[in-house]
């Protein structure tokens, strides 16, 4: 039933498309204002990196108007599915990420990436697993014992299900040797709730991001068990989940998409103007205080790699049972 909700819901906006994506003008070249489409609520990740962007342009090409606007739900392929409906709109871009990948396999969108045209790859950011202080876990091998013996004994809190602290406790499971879909995965709306049950020992393991828990893990609140980034992580005191014996890395990425069907001058003219965006001061500056880590990559490298993490996630949210 909930899938039917998402996949109603997503045709619908193509129907009753967002005045503000429309009302930009149809070329980047051109004098329309150029909007920025978060699929998001305001206040998350795609939003932070869509608002950070804005202002990063306004710095790079001070003439350029523009606006950042918010399309919610199911993982953004509400908001994918108005952006295929604005197909040859040169004045329009989606902030995306790892999630919505998950998301189009895990809701059955019938609007993929394959309906837009990849701009840029932005940031990454790495994923850590805690445990509360006091926990008998100290190692990844500890985890892996703990699964083997029951997997249902070890609840995992993190973010939205299928989402990429999901993946990542799939991935975990899977290089153990454990079925990923026998996990005990406990989804949470945020960082934040997923924190909340660790600092209250109500989860066994918590999976976020690295910012998410690097404070608590710093005042001793909790314990890194590992992090997923194929490198230790300077100022954190935890190793990489490869050096716990599993042959897993992760990174939660970021990037930026327009609408199908852009004419090369107006592709050419987005990616010109993001590469600008991503040599601004401004720019600089907000990854480096966010701690998002800079993996800025445009056209047929981007292309590819989104066609190699569609392939991966695909297969692991069908491992994990995530679709029907």
């Amino acid at each position: 039933m909930r899938l039917r909700i998402f996949a109603a819901l997503a045709a619908l906006s193509v129907a009753t498309l967002s005045a503000c994506g429309n009302s930009g003008g149809t070329s980047a070249s051109g004098s329309g204002t150029l909007k920025i489409m978060a699929p998001a609520n305001a206040g998350g990740g795609w939003d932070q990196t869509s608002r950070t962007a804005e202002q990063a342009i306004k710095q790079a090409d001070p003439s350029r108007k523009v606006e950042v606007y918010n399309v919610p739900g199911a993982g953004g392929t509400i908001g994918l599915a108005q952006l295929a409906g604005e197909k040859g709109n040169g004045n329009l871009l989606m902030t995306m990420g790892l999630v919505m990948v998950g998301a189009i396999e895990q809701n059955k969108s019938k609007v993929t990436l394959a309906d837009t045209t990849p701009i840029a790859k932005l940031t990454e950011e790495y994923e850590i697993v805690v445990v509360p202080a006091e926990s008998k876990l100290k190692t990844v091998a500890d985890l892996v014992a703990a699964w083997k013996a029951d997997p249902k004994t070890v609840s995992i809190a993190g973010g939205s299900a299928g989402g990429t602290d999901h993946i990542l406790a799939g991935l975990m499971a899977k290089a153990a040797g454990v079925d990923p879909k026998q996990i005990n995965y406990v989804a949470n709306s945020g960082g934040g709730e997923a924190l909340n049950l660790l600092l209250g020992n109500k989860a066994t393991i918590g999976i976020s991001g690295v910012g998410e828990f690097a404070e608590q893990v710093k005042a001793g609140k909790l314990r890194a068990l590992a992090v997923s980034s194929p490198q230790r992580l300077p100022d954190l005191d935890a190793p990489t989940i490869k050096e716990g014996g599993l042959d897993v890395e992760i990174a939660n990425w970021r990037g930026m998409v327009a609408p199908g069907g852009l004419s090369d001058a107006d592709k050419k003219a987005l990616t010109d103007l993001v590469t600008k965006m991503h040599a601004s001061q401004a720019w600089k500056d907000a990854v480096a205080k966010n701690g998002w880590i800079d993996s800025f990559q445009t056209g047929e490298q981007f292309a590819g790699y989104l066609n190699s993490e569609q392939t991966r996630v695909k297969s692991i949210i069908a491992e994990m049972g995530l679709v029907s």
